[in-house]
């Protein structure tokens, strides 16, 4: 049997826990295979916009639970820190934080030591100006978004019947707009500019379901995507070196 992966430091943001298209199974399949010290939940771990839509028999299923098990079998067997920090989807925690309970930080934001780099993690819903002065649109996006998540299912049933790889039209999309969220608000460069002044290295956060490493004006900007459609997470191993993960490309490939 293959060793298990160890890692220092695993990221995860976005999951949606309650969306329809949430993909908590595979995010549960992801934890579960590997170890780490620590694992940052950076924000949108639940959706509470879309859990208080539902019914009370259906706010909640048996994978979601499985999904809170994997982690807590974490922290029993390895030890591992977990530190959640809010998003824009869970702001049902903002009266709760900060607070600590035992292995569990549920925090703001939070500043990383890797190595001899410092980041800045933050899930980044508070430099998007659509989400903080203008929650009603921020909803309406959510709406349509989701809409468009069901239109993207049959999409990909049509692909695959052709034999065609998956191919997610409506991140494609979500992505342009974002670009022109961000270019409006001024999203990342506020982030890079946050992490100078707090004399980090870098800044780690998700909100925008787009996975990315890059340099933003001499700050590393690491983004570590979702659980709704580019399945991802960043990972850092024992020497500090951080990289994107990718589930359908290191998992379901192997398969």
């Amino acid at each position: 049997m293959e060793d298990r992966k160890h890692y220092r430091t695993v990221i995860i943001s976005d999951v949606h826990i309650g969306s329809a298209h949430s993909k908590v199974k595979e995010a549960a399949d992801f934890l579960g295979s590997v170890d780490c010290d620590r694992l940052i939940l950076n924000g949108d771990i639940v959706d509470g916009w879309q859990i208080q839509k539902k019914s009370s028999t259906k706010r909640w299923s048996p994978e979601y639970t499985r999904f809170v098990k994997v982690i807590m079998k974490m922290m029993e067997n390895h030890d591992t820190e977990v530190i959640y920090l809010r998003g824009n989807h869970d702001d049902f925690l903002d009266n709760l934080v900060p607070v600590n309970l035992g292995n569990i930080s549920i925090l703001q934001d939070y500043v990383l030591e890797s190595g001899s780099h410092r980041f800045f993690v933050t899930h980044g819903d508070v430099f998007d100006s659509v989400t903080t002065k203008m929650e009603w649109l921020a909803k309406l996006g959510d709406v349509s978004y989701n809409a468009l998540l069901r239109f993207n299912s049959i999409y990909n049933k049509i692909r695959s019947r052709q034999g065609k790889p998956y191919f997610s039209l409506s991140q494609a999309i979500k992505h342009k707009v974002k670009q022109a969220v961000s270019f409006i608000s001024g999203f990342e460069r506020m982030l890079t500019d946050l992490a100078r002044s707090k004399h980090c290295d870098g800044v780690i956060c998700g909100h925008i379901h787009y996975p990315e490493d890059r340099t933003v004006d001499g700050i590393r900007y690491l983004n570590s995507g979702d659980w709704v459609e580019s399945l991802s997470a960043l990972l850092e191993d024992e020497n500090g070196n951080w990289r994107i993960m990718k589930y359908r490309d290191e998992y379901l490939s192997v398969k």
